[in-house]
Order: C-alpha cells, then structure tokens, then sequence
C-alpha cells in the first residue's frame, strides 16, 4: 500500500476507487492529564499530549488503510489528517484520502 499527500503517484496510471478514512479519539488518563496541566504554567513540549497524538494519527491512518484494503485499493492519494479537541484532553484525529488502483505504469 503506497500511501502520498499528493494527488498522483510517480509513474503509476491510477483508477479512483473511493473516499477512505479512518479516525479516532483518544484522552490521557487523569494522572497524565494533572501532570501536564502544571506544565503549561511553566512552559514547554506537552510529551504525554504529543505520543497521544501520535498515537492517534497512527491508528487512524491504520483504519483508513484497512479501509483501502477492503475496496483492493493499492495505494491512498491526497492524503490528509484533520484533528479537534472532544473536551479538555481528549482530541479527535481523522485521516482521509482517495482509495486508487493501479491500472499500469506511465
């Protein structure tokens, strides 16, 4: 499964299959969450909030690929990942993009 951000892979003739997307929302547990809200009163990277970003980001372009893999795709185009805050600690993370077959090479 080739995954871009572009609208085109190199080389490859591309049938437009479907929409794809995966999402997710994840929140820290109460403890990280405490801990972290006396972080921001002295400034700096917010760890426990980012690995739960990333996190999330990996299981929704993992949902959106298994999506892709119901359809036959072989590949995802245009690629994009969208996130909102749910409530105080907890984000939603939605990748989407275009599920293609490759018809050949160019």
């Amino acid at each position: 499964m080739i995954l871009v951000n572009t609208d085109y892979i190199s080389g490859k003739k591309l049938e437009t299959l479907s929409l794809v997307k995966g999402s997710t929302i994840q929140s820290k547990n109460l403890g990280k969450d405490i801990s972290q809200s006396f972080k921001t009163l002295v400034g700096g990277e917010l760890k426990a909030y980012n690995e739960m970003m990333n996190e999330a980001r990996a299981l929704a372009t993992k949902r959106m690929v298994e999506e892709a893999e119901a359809l036959g795709a072989d590949g995802i185009v245009n690629i994009r990942y969208c996130s909102s805050a749910v409530m105080q600690g907890a984000a939603e993370v939605i990748a989407y993009g275009t599920a293609v077959k490759f018809l050949g090479e160019e």
